[in-house]
């Protein structure tokens, strides 16, 4: 039986805010910047509810004696940024796991041209990819396919972005059908040049204030 590609849009108030925020074309450069971290941070929240590996404990208050859990800290966390744009989502997620190793991806249209990952990928990492908008779905595989060779695939993978175009999910869950994703919008269109339809524009220029020259 095939399996069916997990997209979560969360029903959060902030999500919703931050997205219009980033949508608007009269909104200036450092605001964008802020609002792009501030959909990490919170897409990175959501993510993390229900798959971070926890540990029961039991403390002393100042008062009695309890249970509790803790963030297991024995099993490794690596985010994984397609430069340059994921870094403006990793920028907020970075504050809900200061502790997690960063790695970076460059790509080139669908060719990753650098890829520094750890060697080897630790066999029990949970890998938090941040992909800045899921447009066409060429680029992504090429990172999923790079993650899958080194071992990384299924429930210890998610994939965190910003707005994702229908066609690139259906593509992706056709080829990763246990990938589970985050974003805080899915938007049905691309236009003739690749772009997603309303989307959020040029997204780099829009992030930095330029596009960089390639």
């Amino acid at each position: 039986m095939a399996m069916a590609l997990r997209v979560v849009v969360p029903p959060h108030p902030l999500l919703s805010h931050w997205l219009c925020v980033l949508r608007d074309a009269q909104t200036p450069q450092p605001l964008f910047a802020t609002a792009m971290a501030e959909l990490g941070r919170w897409l990175t929240y959501e993510a993390l509810r229900d798959w971070l590996p926890r540990h029961r404990v039991t403390i002393e208050t100042p008062l009695a004696t309890c249970d509790g859990e803790l963030v297991d800290a024995a099993i490794p966390l690596l985010a994984v940024a397609a430069l340059r744009a994921g870094l403006g989502l990793w920028q907020g997620a970075q504050a809900v796991l200061p502790a997690a190793q960063l790695a970076h991806l460059t790509m080139k249209g669908a060719t990753v041209t650098m890829a520094a990952l750890p060697e080897p990928i630790p066999a029990n990492a949970g890998v938090l990819v941040f992909w800045p908008e899921l447009a066409e779905p060429e680029p992504l595989l090429a990172v999923l396919d790079l993650l899958a060779e080194r071992g990384v695939s299924g429930p210890r993978l998610r994939l965190i972005t910003s707005v994702a175009s229908g066609p690139a999910l259906k593509a992706v869950g056709e080829r990763y059908g246990d990938l589970t994703l985050y974003a805080a919008a899915i938007d049905a269109d691309l236009d003739e040049e690749g772009r997603v339809l309303p989307g959020l524009g040029v997204l780099e220029e829009r992030l930095f204030g330029f596009r960089a020259s390639h």
